[in-house]
This record gives structure tokens, C-alpha cells and sequence, in this order.
């Protein structure tokens, strides 16, 4: 296909530039011909019939005289910078027209094809004058996006051609997990928890560091009520706990193959992604050190550990491109890294499938030897289609045998898991709406247990 002939194809697919018929314009061709057509049989000569398609193209042409010069008509996107995945945004357009003639519109955005939205958008702008039209999206892949193209086609009110012009747009958008999670958590973890159907176990008595003194309510250890404080107010005064802060969590994203199975929403990596954060959020807001490294077969990204609020965009900026690679994940080298460079006590919590991990019999020597200085969690999301096996009534053969397949499998995960728990290396498995509250409540459970 020659340059000149995908210019053309272009052009009548909503690209490029250039002057097009409308529609109206090749009805009125088909009946005029017609009628033309007709006349030939009453003594309509030729003469007659090429002065009538002379002034029908005259006539067609006015029609772009009277329609604004392209050079007249100017569109501006107003687009953030920074999207969430899966929610929906609104993007804004301008479309300005200088000239003394208006005009009706069609304009589409040069988005790229994983934005999900609905398109041509039609409109009327007025002689010099501006409207501003706005359309929703939702972006469901994550990573970096450039727009860099609009297409507009606009016509006169005759409407018998179109003028097709292409904007160049320079827009860059960057594609972030869905943080609705981890805002809850940071405007309260306790809410975030119970609304989840989660609740925060009290902490061990007298562990932790002081808080505050408030009043004694029921319920209250009475060893912890402040005498000298309710004598003073002639109140019941108790001090409060609450868990030593500068702990340090290391968190390590799965990137491996089997993370690429598709939920409900998005696939595993993305759900761990989204539940990592929040554990993050949850654990920089309680003043912890938070590192964390995504691998796959190799280590794909590092993030040595850092407090503050601020740590968590450090994190965001360099996690939200990860995608799922094809090859297996490599637990033992992985693991042998985390102990090269992770020298101070911390809680591991590795967001990954439990079901592949269990039969990694190379990374046990390694978890054997970090869970003598560090305390380990594995948190992945349940299958849902085995669980949907075992509750399924065996009505016939077929449903029976894969019932009692799913059942077997079941079992032999929960076998592997007691002989990985024997070793102190606690797994769970979670939901996929439910792994960000599992895996905060898991944390603070952790932390007020002191156990770290």
C-alpha cells in the first residue's frame, strides 16, 4: 500500500486530513441522478444534463466557502496527569472557533486502545465562540500513556462536506493502582478494618510503648489504671499502649507467571499491588520502615526501606508499571538476596500464590535460616473455582468426580501448609476483595502481639 493510498484510507477512517462527502451530499447525487435519469425520457438533452451537474458541484462547493478555514478551529484537552486503575476519570475538550461562520462537529480523542470510553462526540459551535465537551474514561492497564493526536471533522449547516482536521496534543498519563483501599486506611485503619468485617485484636497487656492516659472504660485492664492521675481528677484515669514504632517490613510482590491468573477485577499482581500499598500505608502511618521488593525470576525492583508518608509516592512511582513476566519465580535466589540485603529484624510478607510457593522445596532452606532472625508471612488469594468445586452437589458422575479432585487437591494444600507452619512460616489465604484487609489486619495483629 503506497503512502498516498494509506493517506486516503486514513482519511475516511477518522484519521489524517482532508475534505470528505457527507452523507447528505451522496443522497442528493443519487436523486439528482435520478431525476436526470427521468428527465432523458421527456427530452432532457445533454447539454442541459451537464449545465445541472455543473451546478449541483458549484453548488456543493459553496458549501466549503461558507465553513470555517481550518486554520479558524483550534481544540484543547485538559486531561490528569495521574489515573487510578479501573476508575472512571472525566476529560475535558475545548473546541474554539474564531471564524464568522459556525459550524457542527464531530470530534474523537486519540487515546490509546485499553481506555475504555465511548466515542464520536457530535456538537454545534457558534460564530466566534467556544464550547467545552468533557467524556468519561476508565483505564484499566496501568502504565505510562501518551496522547498525542485528536480528530475533529466539522461541516456547515448545508452540510454537504466535511473538512477533517488532526490536532497534535502532547499529553503524557500515568496509570497507578486503585488506591480506594489505602486512602481508607489512612484516614483510619480501625474503620477500614471493620467495614471489611475485620476487627483489630487488643494488644498484650502493658506491651508497647505509652500513649496517652484517658478514662477508664469497661473492658479495661485494672493493672493499667493511673492511680496518681485518679486521685488528681477523682476519675478512673487508665494509660493506653500501643506498639513500638521504627519496626521494619519488608514486603516482596510475586511477579512470576501463575500471577498473571485473571479475577474479577484485574489478575492476582494487580490485587497484590493494590493490598501492598495498603499495607504500606498502614505501616508508614504507624511510623514503621517499609522496603520492598518486586521480583519474578530475578529482581525486578528494589526499594530500600524509609518512614514517612512521603516514602509511600517513592514506593508508588517506582511499583505501578509492574507487570506479570512469563517465567517462573525464583523463591531461593530471591530469598537468599532478602538476606543479603536485609540485615536488621523485620516481618517479610510476600504477596504471592500459595499453591506454587508450597511446593518450592528449594526456598524452605532459605526460610528456615531468615525465620531465625526475621518473621514471615505468605498471603495469596484463594482459588476461587476449587472452592467453587467442593461446595458444588455431586448430582451426577461427571460433578462428583471433579468434586472429589477438588476436594483432594484442598488437602493436599492444607498438608503442605502445616508442614511449612511446623517450621514458624504462617500462610493465609484470602479473597480477592479481602486480601488488603487481611493483610493489615495480619500487620497490626503482628504488631500488637509484639511478636516482632
Amino acid at each position: 500500500m503506497t503512502k498516498s493510498s494509506k493517506n486516503l484510507l486514513g482519511r475516511f477512517l477518522f484519521q489524517d486530513k482532508g475534505i470528505l462527502p457527507t452523507g447528505k451530499l451522496l443522497i442528493t447525487c443519487l436523486l439528482l441522478s435520478g431525476l436526470l435519469l427521468v428527465g432523458t425520457f421527456f427530452g432532457l438533452s445533454w447539454t442541459q444534463i451537464f449545465i445541472l451537474n455543473g451546478l449541483f458541484i458549484a453548488l456543493s462547493l459553496l458549501d466549503l466557502l461558507v465553513s470555517p478555514f481550518k486554520r479558524e478551529v483550534d481544540v484543547e484537552r485538559s486531561i490528569p496527569d495521574q489515573m487510578e486503575r479501573g476508575l472512571e476519570y472525566v476529560v475535558e475538550l475545548k473546541i474554539r472557533n474564531t471564524s464568522s461562520r459556525g459550524m457542527v462537529f464531530r470530534i474523537m480523542d486519540g487515546i490509546p486502545q485499553s481506555f475504555q470510553t465511548s466515542f464520536p462526540l457530535t456538537g454545534k459551535v457558534a460564530p466566534d465562540s467556544a464550547i467545552t465537551m468533557s467524556y468519561d474514561v476508565v483505564t484499566p492497564v496501568r502504565g505510562d500513556y501518551e496522547l498525542t493526536k485528536l480528530y475533529l471533522r466539522y461541516r456547515s449547516s448545508l452540510g454537504l462536506w466535511e473538512k477533517q482536521k488532526t490536532v497534535q496534543l502532547h499529553d503524557k498519563v500515568k496509570v497507578i493502582p486503585d488506591l480506594t483501599e489505602t486512602k481508607k486506611v489512612m484516614e483510619d485503619a480501625q474503620q477500614f478494618l471493620l467495614y471489611e468485617g475485620v476487627k483489630i485484636r487488643r494488644q498484650q497487656s502493658g506491651a508497647g510503648e505509652f500513649s496517652k492516659i484517658r478514662n477508664y472504660v469497661l473492658g479495661d485492664d485494672p493493672r493499667k489504671i493511673n492511680w496518681r492521675q485518679t486521685a488528681k481528677l477523682r476519675e478512673v484515669m487508665t494509660n493506653e499502649y500501643e506498639p513500638e514504632h521504627g519496626k521494619y517490613i519488608t514486603i516482596l510482590i510475586d511477579c512470576g507467571r501463575m500471577m498473571g491468573m485473571e479475577l474479577k477485577n484485574g489478575n492476582r499482581l494487580e490485587r497484590s499491588l493494590e493490598a501492598a500499598l495498603t499495607v504500606t500505608a498502614a505501616a508508614l502511618q504507624n511510623g514503621d520502615y517499609v522496603s520492598v521488593l518486586a521480583f519474578s525470576k530475578d529482581v525486578k525492583v528494589y526499594i530500600p526501606p524509609a518512614k514517612g508518608m512521603a516514602h509511600l509516592q517513592t514506593i508508588l512511582h517506582r511499583m505501578y508499571h509492574l507487570e506479570v513476566d512469563a517465567a517462573e519465580s525464583n523463591y531461593a535466589a530471591i530469598l537468599h538476596y532478602v538476606q543479603t540485603i536485609q540485615k536488621k529484624r523485620s516481618l517479610l510478607l510476600l504477596f504471592s500464590d500459595v499453591h506454587t510457593f508450597l511446593h518450592e522445596d528449594s526456598a524452605l532452606f532459605y526460610l528456615q535460616r531468615l525465620r531465625k532472625q526475621h518473621l514471615f508471612l505468605t498471603i495469596g488469594i484463594e482459588d476461587e473455582t476449587l472452592v467453587t468445586r467442593m461446595k458444588t452437589p455431586p448430582v451426577d458422575v461427571q460433578q462428583a468426580m471433579m468434586k472429589s479432585m477438588a476436594q483432594k487437591q484442598m488437602l493436599v494444600k492444607k498438608r503442605e501448609k502445616a508442614k511449612w507452619e511446623k517450621q514458624g512460616l504462617l500462610m493465609v489465604e484470602a479473597r480477592e476483595e479481602k486480601l488488603a484487609a487481611t493483610a493489615v489486619s495480619y500487620y497490626i495483629d503482628l504488631m500488637n502481639r509484639g511478636l516482632l
